[in-house]
C-alpha cells in the first residue's frame, strides 16, 4: 500500500474515531441525565462559559508549570485517574449491576479501573485510543447535558478564538503538546498508518520532535511533529487545543499531523490529534440532542435530532478541511475548523427543521 493509500485509510480511522466519540456521548445523554450527572444546577446560565474557559486557563499553568519543575508524574497520574473515573461514568451506565456493593457497580468499577491499570503499564497506542473514545464519550455526554444551548455555543466560540491564538500567536499550545506527548497519557488519538507501527517501541521522545517555527522550553501546549522513519526529517504536523477541564476531563491537549506525500520522503508512521478535538465540538451535538425539541430522528439507543446531526456532518467537514491542511506540512488549530463546522452545521440543521434561531441560541 503507498503512503497516500496509508494517508487516506488513517483520516478514515480519525473520522471513524470522530462520530464514535460523538455517537457515544449522544447514548450517553439520557442515562447521564437519569442518573444526575449534571455539573452545574443552570445548564442556561452563559456564565457557566466563562467559569470553564476560566479553569481551562488555570489548568493550562498548571500543566506549564509542572512541566517547567519536572512534575510530569503528577500530570500523568492525574490525567489517569481522570481517565478511570470517566470511564467508571460511562461503564456504570453501559455495564448491567449484576454485582454490587452498597451502591458501586463493581463490574464497572472493575472496568474502571483495567483502563487505568493498562494506561498505567502498557500504554500502546490502542490501548491510548480506546481509553480516549471512553473519556471523550464519556465528557462530551457530561458537559453536553450541563451546557445548555447558548452556554455551549459561547463555549465553542471562545476556545476556538483561543486556540487560533494560542497556536499562531503565543505558541504555547505547541510547546505544551511536546510535553504531554511524552506522558503516554490519553489526551491525543493515535493513529497509524502503517500496520507494525509502536508507540511504545518508537519512544514518544524519540517520536515527536519540535516544529521548527515554535519556541520550546520543555513546558508547551499544542502542536508537534512526528519523526519520519526513513529521513529523520522534522516535520510540523496539525494540532489542536484546549486544555483542561476541572471535574470531568482533567485535560485534553491536542497535536495531530501528517507529512505531505510529495516523493521527497516514505512519510510519517502515525497522524496524531487531540482528545480535546473531539470533546468540545462532542459538547454542542449532545447539547442539541438534548435540549432541542423538534428535529427528531429516531435512533435505537441514541438521542439525536437533526441540527445535532448537522453539527456531527459539520464537524466531519471541519475535521477533513483539517486533515488536508496537515499533508500540507504545517501546524494548524483544530479547533477553529472543527467548533466553526459544528455550529455551521448546528444552524443549518436548525433552519431544516424549522425551528427559530433565537430558540437554537438559547436566547
Amino acid at each position: 500500500m503507498n503512503q497516500r493509500a496509508r494517508m487516506v485509510l488513517a483520516v478514515g480511522m480519525t473520522v471513524l474515531l470522530f462520530l464514535t466519540v460523538q455517537f457515544g456521548a449522544l447514548a450517553l445523554v439520557e442515562p447521564f441525565y437519569d442518573a444526575d450527572r449534571q455539573a452545574v444546577d443552570d445548564p442556561t446560565d452563559p456564565t457557566n462559559s466563562a467559569i470553564y474557559f476560566a479553569v481551562i486557563l488555570v489548568a493550562t499553568g498548571i500543566m506549564l508549570a509542572a512541566f517547567k519543575y519536572d512534575a510530569e508524574r503528577l500530570i500523568r497520574g492525574l490525567i489517569i485517574a481522570v481517565s478511570g473515573m470517566l470511564a467508571y461514568y460511562v461503564f456504570t451506565e453501559v455495564i448491567p449491576p449484576a454485582v454490587s456493593v452498597g451502591s458501586v457497580n463493581a463490574l464497572a468499577l472493575v472496568a474502571a479501573v483495567g483502563v487505568a491499570g493498562a494506561l498505567l503499564v502498557y500504554p500502546e497506542w490502542y490501548v491510548i485510543d480506546v481509553a480516549g473514545v471512553v473519556m471523550a464519550a464519556g465528557a462530551g455526554g457530561l458537559f453536553g447535558i450541563s451546557f445548555g444551548l447558548l452556554p455551549a455555543i459561547l463555549f465553542l466560540a471562545v476556545l476556538a478564538i483561543y486556540d487560533a491564538i494560542s497556536v499562531y500567536k503565543t505558541e504555547h499550545m505547541l510547546d505544551l503538546a511536546d510535553g504531554v506527548m511524552d506522558l503516554n497519557i490519553p489526551v491525543i488519538f493515535i493513529i497509524p498508518t502503517s500496520l507494525p507501527y509502536s508507540y511504545l517501541a518508537e519512544g514518544s521522545t524519540d517520536g515527536v520532535l519540535e516544529d521548527d517555527s515554535s519556541t520550546t522550553d520543555g513546558s508547551g501546549h499544542g502542536s508537534s511533529a512526528t519523526n519520519d522513519s526513513s529521513t529523520g526529517d522534522d516535520t510540523p504536523t496539525v494540532t489542536d487545543g484546549s486544555s483542561a477541564d476541572s471535574s470531568h476531563t482533567g485535560a485534553d491537549t491536542s497535536s495531530g499531523g501528517a507529512s505531505s506525500d510529495d516523493g521527497q520522503g516514505s512519510g510519517r508512521d502515525a497522524l496524531f490529534i487531540g482528545l480535546g478535538d473531539a470533546v468540545i465540538p462532542t459538547i454542542l451535538v449532545a447539547s442539541a440532542a438534548f435540549f432541542l425539541e423538534g428535529g427528531a430522528i429516531d435512533v435505537p439507543g441514541v438521542a439525536l435530532n437533526v441540527p445535532a446531526l448537522g453539527a456531527i456532518l459539520g464537524t466531519t467537514a471541519g475535521l477533513l478541511v483539517l486533515m488536508y491542511m496537515v499533508t500540507k506540512g504545517r501546524a494548524h488549530a483544530g479547533l477553529p475548523l472543527l467548533n466553526g463546522g459544528a455550529i455551521g452545521g448546528y444552524l443549518v440543521g436548525v433552519i431544516a427543521s424549522g425551528i427559530q434561531i433565537s430558540t437554537a441560541l438559547g436566547l
